[in-house]
């Protein structure tokens, strides 16, 4: 049986992670700040502390509170960064970014989940975030060059469009791997070329698109 601290504390989910070895305060803010239950359907509410993915329709998830802490450190925010975001799935991990970023870029490809995303996120005061509907394998050029790329779901490989996209110095972290568990990589794009370390196994939905695998059957 887990040892969780009181369910309806907002804490509850940074406790977790801290214990789990993320120590830096404005990613632990970030979680006890922002209510991950906003950002779950109905059926889902009663689980929102919970360390682990839960699904939000449409064959997608939302993830692990202590995966987005660990990608959301692997990107090395200060604040001043311009961030792409692939996948905005329930826009929780987009929330964690606009509160520890300048600004926001993101991309999802389902429109619903996209809309239900930026309401939510319009109804918690956000003005850094812009959304895009599309394959987000693309990435977004015409606000390239990006300092940070975030990859929300599993690519076979490192899309090379998004490394294009990234400002010489940047880091994209992203799932790669073509089986069910994937590696979290950080890549570092040093004199044009990518330098890449590899971080712990996970697993991710797959990355629908032109970088990554064609689109299943849709449930809602």
């Amino acid at each position: 049986m887990l040892n969780l601290p009181e369910p309806r504390s907002l804490g509850a989910i940074a406790e977790q992670v801290r214990q789990k070895g993320i120590r830096d305060p404005r990613i632990l803010r970030s979680l006890t700040r922002i209510d991950r239950e906003r950002f779950l359907p109905p059926k889902q509410r009663s689980h929102w502390f919970e360390d682990r993915a839960l699904p939000i329709g449409f064959n997608q998830t939302i993830s692990q509170p202590f995966i987005v802490a660990v990608m959301t450190a692997e990107l090395k925010l200060s604040g001043i960064e311009r961030v792409l975001e692939i996948g905005t799935g329930s826009g929780y991990q987009t929330a964690i970014l606009s509160d520890l970023a300048d600004e926001i870029y993101t991309i999802e490809r389902n429109r619903a989940l996209s809309l239900r995303a930026r309401a939510v996120l319009d109804g918690l005061g956000t003005s850094n975030v812009h959304y895009r509907i599309g394959d987000g394998s693309f990435g977004w050029a015409e606000a390239a060059p990006f300092d940070r790329i975030i990859v929300t779901a599993a690519a076979p490989a490192m899309p090379e469009a998004l490394f294009d996209q990234l400002a010489e110095g940047g880091l994209l972290v992203a799932p790669l791997g073509a089986g069910s568990e994937q590696t979290l990589s950080v890549i570092h794009k040093e004199h044009g070329k990518a330098q890449t370390r590899q971080v712990l196994p996970c697993r991710f939905v797959k990355l629908i698109g032109a970088a990554g695998w064609e689109e299943p059957g849709v449930e809602d």
